[in-house]
């Protein structure tokens, strides 16, 4: 069984011993085995740190209503019960939301930011309809949406030819408390504003990447992230979706490794 904080956060260590630490945080209704087509290739260099967020996979469940800062805060909890004092984190959509919030809060404790496919300043369509899944989710639970996700997040063409991902990925979020989940979605749907041009921005080397075609966390949000932080660099994934990052894990891992092994020299 994996090792748990006193708070009922779970995580899980990989890489060797001495390395710099690598920290990744999964998005809304997944878990830390989002990261296990990534996780062998980073941990061969990094001491990687892969953990559950609250109310998510094997951790306990939010001692506060989720938001940022909570989440945030839990993060930094669990760097001080393993002693790590500054570290790089990857997050990826709701995860790249938690490290923003973490950069802002806690500034000496970072090396470098990975921003994967995460959500920036939208429209006021886009933010009502965001926030009209968080209302339907609250209302019916996961499953309420879960089709038109699973649709939102990977192309035809995969969940034609992996329906085995498609399933692990489904039983994922159906895990997941109704209650709780629908809690993280509004998260989601509401904490960008706290994000948008911070007083003090972020300064540390910053990688954003989303994919051509992530309607939720869009190539012109991904250029907006990049824009607000001094030297960050943008990479955007043609054709693909939301999950691409489990679709073709190679166009992630591999811009990843060339930017960590550049920003932790």
């Amino acid at each position: 069984m994996a090792p748990c904080t006193d708070n009922g956060t779970v995580y899980e260590w990989s890489g060797p011993e001495g390395a710099p630490v690598v920290v990744l945080i999964h998005g809304l209704g997944l878990n830390r085995y989002t990261w296990q087509w990534h996780e062998a290739a980073l941990s061969a260099r990094y001491r990687v740190l892969n953990y559950d967020l609250f109310g998510h996979g094997e951790s306990g469940p939010p001692p506060a209503t989720p938001s940022l800062s909570l989440f945030s805060t839990q993060l930094c909890n669990l760097l001080d019960s393993l002693d790590i004092e500054r570290c790089a984190i990857v997050g990826f959509s709701l995860g790249g939301m938690i490290n923003r919030r973490f950069a802002l809060d806690h500034a000496d404790r970072l090396q470098a930011l990975a921003i994967l496919n995460s959500p920036h300043e939208r429209s006021p369509e886009a933010q009502k309809a965001v926030e009209d899944r968080a209302a339907q989710t609250a209302q019916g639970g996961s499953a309420a949406t879960l089709d038109a996700t699973i649709e939102r997040w990977f192309t035809p063409e995969f969940r034609t030819t992996r329906p085995e991902i498609i399933a692990l990925i489904r039983q994922w979020v159906m895990a997941n408390d109704p209650v709780i989940y629908a809690q993280c979605r509004q998260v989601l749907a509401s904490g960008v504003v706290e994000l948008i041009r911070p007083a003090v921005p972020i300064v540390q080397p910053t990688l954003v990447m989303t994919a051509e075609n992530d309607s939720g966390s869009t190539p012109a949000m991904a250029h907006a992230i990049a824009s607000e932080i001094p030297d960050a660099r943008t990479i955007i994934v043609p054709k693909l979706q939301h999950m691409a990052l489990v679709e073709a894990p190679s166009q992630f891992t591999e811009p990843l490794l060339r930017f960590l092994e550049e920003a932790l020299a």
